[in-house]
């Protein structure tokens, strides 16, 4: 079983324990009532701006592939920090078993900040995406080698046409890519790291740049150097996710402040 499989096979028995906690229902009320309140496509928006590099700083205590990056940090104040540094977004690892991360994280960084929040997490359910809104993100992140066509398509439609949320759509290789574009997405994630080998190579971004139509914003995704991002910005990504570096700095701030 490859990385990826094993993780969601745990994810589904998350899914099922969170359903029983707070059924369907009561789930797409309270997701209904957050977003009432909040921006619409508030990601997206954010990340058309060509005034500085957009950075999507991300939370994330640990990684199957590292293992322990960032134990004890604490999500409200590292997420401060970022908004502090000029971060475009804040990005929040929810999954529980192989990063440590969780809903609470990402609820505690909305009571903190007023960025556009991202929850990172192995999607492929509606409830999921109820659950990503009633916890106050403005998207989520749909990973393509997770989902088949239909199951694409449904949950960016739901994410987006009925939520307001962003859908950030995750691609490795070229399928993946044209497979987003068949489902509609306007804003698709280059993962630089293989998630089935937990490899990472910057040359994913840099392959896939000249392949996405003009009026769709690419963030790259994993490995990033700050000398990385002008070289991928300079090939038309808009966004750019950086976690790892971020997490394990004796000073955030100042770390991010070096990729703008």
């Amino acid at each position: 079983m490859d990385f990826l499989s094993e993780i969601v096979a745990r994810k589904r028995e998350r899914v099922e324990e969170a359903k029983q906690a707070v059924p369907l229902g009561k789930m797409l009320t309270l997701a209904r009532s957050a977003r009432a309140e909040a921006h619409p496509h508030a990601l997206s928006r954010r990340l058309q701006s060509r005034q500085q590099i957009n950075i999507l700083a991300e939370f994330k205590r640990q990684s199957p592939s590292k293992g322990a990056i960032n134990s004890a940090a604490d999500p409200l104040t590292m997420t401060q920090a970022y908004q502090s540094a000029g971060a475009a977004a804040v990005s929040i690892l929810t999954e529980e078993d192989y990063f440590a991360g969780s809903l609470a994280d990402l609820r505690a960084a909305r009571s903190a900040i007023q960025l556009p929040i991202l929850r990172k997490d192995f999607i492929f359910d509606d409830y999921q995406v109820y659950e990503t809104a009633a916890a106050g993100a403005d998207a989520l992140l749909l990973i393509v080698g997770l989902l088949n066509d239909a199951e694409l398509l449904n949950l960016r439609r739901l994410t987006e046409d009925e939520l307001g949320m962003d859908a950030l759509v995750e691609v490795h290789n070229r399928d993946e890519l044209q497979r987003a574009i068949s489902a509609g997405a306007h804003l698709i994630g280059v993962n630089n790291r293989d998630l089935r080998t937990f490899s990472v190579s910057v040359a994913t971004s840099e392959d896939l740049a000249s392949l996405a139509p003009a009026d769709v914003l690419l963030v790259s995704e994993s490995g990033l150097s700050p000398e990385a991002v002008r070289k991928l910005s300079a090939l038309g990504y808009r966004g750019f996710l950086v976690g790892e570096r971020l997490m394990r700095a004796d000073d955030p701030e100042a770390a991010l402040r070096a990729f703008l």
